[in-house]
């Protein structure tokens, strides 16, 4: 429902946020890049929600991450960054990339547009962006091709689309958004979905638009493990890409209160040609209804599709009446784990709650709050995992 609020995106167009460690300083469109001046942390971290106790301590009962949030993202679970091998020009880039998304998305929002706009927006951006494995920074399957996999979904009518597959179209969350809006479809998959961009207007690439060094670097590496090898070595920007790895997406509400959820993946390096994770499969990698949340997942695809991760969540809240945090630590730390996988989410729900549990080392994701605030986590310290 409507929060009671006046939402930040009914004010006049709100300064960038300058901000270190944990923030990071993105110049709003048009602005020249900021300096090297900073605030220190204490002066912008948003405050955790009264009663918050440390995330990852046991015994402790699970609390939001954050409140007054009107947009998420996350760049994949795994290791996240790390800080001995992660240099200054590499942080900087992962905290531009989930800020630049986050901004985007700000952008739709502040047009009083809708979170279905809005997550797309900051997909696309994330897609774009080579660093992360979607789009231009897809990983390779064991064919050494791109398979690429999306979805997205909207939570005021449970409407949803999605793409598996696809080699040709550069932005996969337009081809979900495409199969929502404009098909009696949910789930296209390969030659067929392509096609059905191409139809409608969506800008196709050849195979080499998603080649990157990084990437193909890892494929080798993979195979040589494969074959029992261990003596690849990895560069400090490989190793940096390998600790990044998986999904990328989105959450946000608008200010009618309606809530919309995305994600977008590469998959799995070396993975087999045809393999599709949970990115794409609604309740599993992606949910949004209103009156529970919004979620996006990272991680361990075939168990998150064992698990119907997101939509357990939802179910939870609905049905179980847990708040959002105590759902989602249910389902991703308790549930998935034991399964065998494991990951993580970004959670949203309609009064600006937002909690990103994960049972992984790490999850690179950002949050914006209704007063224009950007916060972004790269290292595991920084979000430590559940347990």
């Amino acid at each position: 429902m409507p929060s009671s609020r006046t939402p930040a995106w009914f004010l006049p167009s709100l300064l960038a946020v300058t901000v270190t460690a944990a923030l990071v300083a993105v110049p709003q469109a048009g602005e020249p890049a900021p300096s090297s001046s900073t605030v220190p942390l204490a002066a912008e971290q948003p405050k955790p929600a009264q009663g918050k106790t440390a995330q990852g301590k046991p015994g402790t009962k699970p609390r939001p991450d954050a409140r007054d949030v009107v947009l998420a993202v996350h760049g994949g679970a795994g290791a996240a960054l790390d800080r001995e091998t992660t240099t200054p020009a590499r942080e900087k880039a992962y905290r531009d990339g989930l800020a630049r998304a986050l901004r985007a998305g700000q952008q739709v929002l502040d047009r009083r547009g809708s979170s279905l706009d809005a997550v797309e927006a900051a997909v696309k951006v994330l897609e774009d962006d080579p660093l992360f494995n979607a789009g231009k920074g897809a990983v390779f399957n064991a064919d050494a091709a791109h398979e690429l996999d999306a979805s997205i979904m909207r939570g005021s009518d449970l409407a949803a689309g999605a793409v598996a597959g696809v080699r040709s179209l550069r932005n996969p969350i337009e081809g979900a958004r495409l199969v929502m809006e404009k098909s009696r479809h949910v789930l296209l998959a390969g030659e067929g979905a392509d096609d059905f961009g191409q139809r409608h207007g969506l800008t196709t690439v050849t195979q080499d638009y998603f080649w990157t060094q990084a990437r193909w670097d890892a494929l080798m590496r993979a195979k040589e493990t494969a074959r029992g090898s261990k003596t690849a070595a990895a560069s400090p920007e490989a190793l940096a890409d390998e600790q990044s790895k998986g999904t990328v997406g989105a959450v946000a509400v608008d200010g009618r209160g309606d809530l919309a959820a995305a994600t977008s993946t590469g998959g799995l390096t070396n993975k087999l040609p045809g393999r599709i994770g949970d990115s794409p499969v609604v309740g599993a990698g992606t949910y949004a209804k209103n009156g529970t949340l919004a979620a996006s997942a990272t991680g361990a695809g075939e168990v998150f599709i064992r698990g119907a991760a997101t939509s357990t969540i939802s179910n939870l809240m609905e049905f179980g009446r847990l708040p959002l945090a105590s759902a989602a630590y249910e389902v991703v730390v308790k549930r998935l784990p034991a399964l065998g996988g494991d990951g993580g989410v970004i959670a949203l729900g309609p009064d600006g709650d937002f909690d990103a549990p994960h049972s992984s080392p790490g999850m690179l994701h950002g949050y914006l709050t209704e007063d224009g605030t950007v916060v972004t986590k790269v290292f595991p310290d920084e979000s430590p995992a559940n347990s």
